[in-house]
C-alpha cells in the first residue's frame, strides 16, 4: 500500500525506518511546509516523492494512506483534509485536542466511506494480549490495584511546552498510563480523582490520577514533562505482583512471588520497532473494507479522549480556543 507521511519530524523518521522493512508498505511520499526538508527526509529514508505542501501530497491520486505526524493541535485539521481528499487516516495520539473534534473526524469518515483510526501504537501490539492473558490465568491471584507511570525531561520539546499546540503532560503522555489502565483493567471506572502541579505556560508539566472501578480494582497512574521515570505497569495481586517494563513500548513482562522471588519472565516478540503492528492492521482493514480497527475502535478513542476533557476540566486546563473549536 502506498503510505504518505504527513509531517517530517522525529516521530517520521521513526515511522519512515519502520516502513522500509515492511514488504506490504510502499514509501511513497513525504510532506512537509518546507520542501528541502521533505526533498531531504525523502532522499534520506528512501521515499519516491517529496511535498513542499501538505495540499501537494493529497492532490496526489497514489496517495492512499497518510500517516498524520504533526503536533496535536494540527490533528483535527490536517485528518479533515485528508478526509476530504478521499484518503484513509492513522493519525498519532493524542487523536485530536478534544473528544468533540474526535467524533467529528469519525463523522466525515463514516460519510466518506474511509477508515480513519488512532496509532496509539501499545494498543495494537502484541504485548497486549501476553499481559491480559496472564492476569485471566490469575498467575500473582486476585489483582485488585496496578500502578503505571511515563515521565520523559520534555522541557526542551516546543510542542510540549506550548499551550497552541496542545502541550503538557497529559495528551503526549499521560494517555499511556491512561490507555495501559483500560487495557488491562477494562472501562468500567466509578470514579477518576486527580493532582496537578501547572508550568508557568499554562500546561500541565505533573499530574496523578486515580481510577476506581466498580468492582473494587484501583489504578494509579502518573506521568510528566520534567524527569525521566522508570516508566513500568505493575500489578498487585494475592499471590504476587507482576511488572511490566517499559509500558510505551514493553520489552517484558516479570512475574513474582509474595516473597519477591522471580518465578517467571515474558520477553514480547522481536520487533523493527513496534510501529508495524499498527500499520499492518490499518492496511488489512482497509483492504477488507473495514472503517476502523479493532485494536482501537472508535468508541475507544472518543472514551480516551472524554477522560482527558474531564481531566483538563478539573485542572482548569483549557488550550486557546482557536485549537478547541471545530
Amino acid at each position: 500500500m502506498k503510505i504518505g507521511i504527513l509531517g517530517a519530524g522525529r516521530i517520521a523518521v521513526t515511522l519512515a525506518e519502520t516502513m522500509n522493512k515492511m514488504p506490504e508498505v510502499e514509501c511513497y511520499g513525504v510532506a512537509s511546509r518546507d520542501l528541502e526538508k521533505a526533498k531531504s527526509f525523502a532522499k534520506e529514508h528512501g521515499f519516491q516523492h517529496a511535498f513542499g505542501s501538505y495540499e501537494g501530497m493529497l492532490a496526489d491520486e497514489n496517495v492512499e494512506l497518510v500517516y498524520i505526524a504533526t503536533p496535536h493541535s494540527h490533528h483535527y485539521g490536517h485528518m479533515k483534509m485528508c478526509l476530504e481528499a478521499g484518503k484513509h487516516v492513522l493519525c498519532e495520539k493524542s487523536f485530536t485536542v478534544n473528544e468533540k473534534q474526535a467524533a467529528e473526524i469519525f463523522r466525515i469518515a463514516e460519510e466518506k466511506n474511509l477508515l480513519v483510526t488512532e496509532a496509539i501504537w501499545t494498543r495494537y501490539m502484541p504485548s497486549r494480549k501476553i499481559i491480559n492473558d496472564l492476569l485471566d490465568q490469575k498467575v500473582i491471584g486476585d489483582v485488585r490495584k496496578m500502578t503505571a507511570n511515563l515521565n520523559y525531561p520534555l522541557l526542551d520539546k516546543e510542542r510540549i511546552v506550548k499551550p497552541e499546540l496542545a502541550g503538557g503532560a497529559l495528551l503526549d503522555v499521560g494517555i499511556y498510563p491512561l490507555n495501559f489502565a483500560y487495557m488491562h483493567f477494562g472501562d468500567q471506572v466509578k470514579k477518576i480523582t486527580s493532582a496537578v502541579e501547572m508550568t508557568d505556560a499554562g500546561v500541565d508539566g505533573e499530574n496523578a490520577m486515580i481510577l476506581q472501578y466498580e468492582d473494587g480494582k484501583m489504578a494509579v497512574l502518573n506521568s510528566g514533562i520534567h524527569g525521566k521515570s522508570d516508566s513500568e505497569g505493575v500489578f498487585y495481586g494475592s499471590a504476587g505482583c507482576m511488572i511490566v517494563e517499559n509500558i510505551n513500548n514493553p520489552e517484558s513482562v516479570k512475574v513474582y512471588d509474595t516473597e519477591r522471588n522471580l518465578v517467571r519472565e515474558i520477553k514480547v516478540p522481536e520487533q523493527i520497532s513496534g510501529y508495524e503492528y499498527e500499520i499492518t492492521e490499518t492496511i488489512s482493514c482497509i483492504k477488507e473494507g473495514k472503517m476502523e480497527c479493532p485494536s482501537m475502535p472508535h468508541e475507544e478513542t472518543l472514551k480516551m479522549m472524554r477522560v482527558m476533557d474531564g481531566l483538563r476540566a478539573d485542572w482548569g486546563m483549557k488550550y486557546p480556543e482557536e485549537i478547541e473549536i471545530l
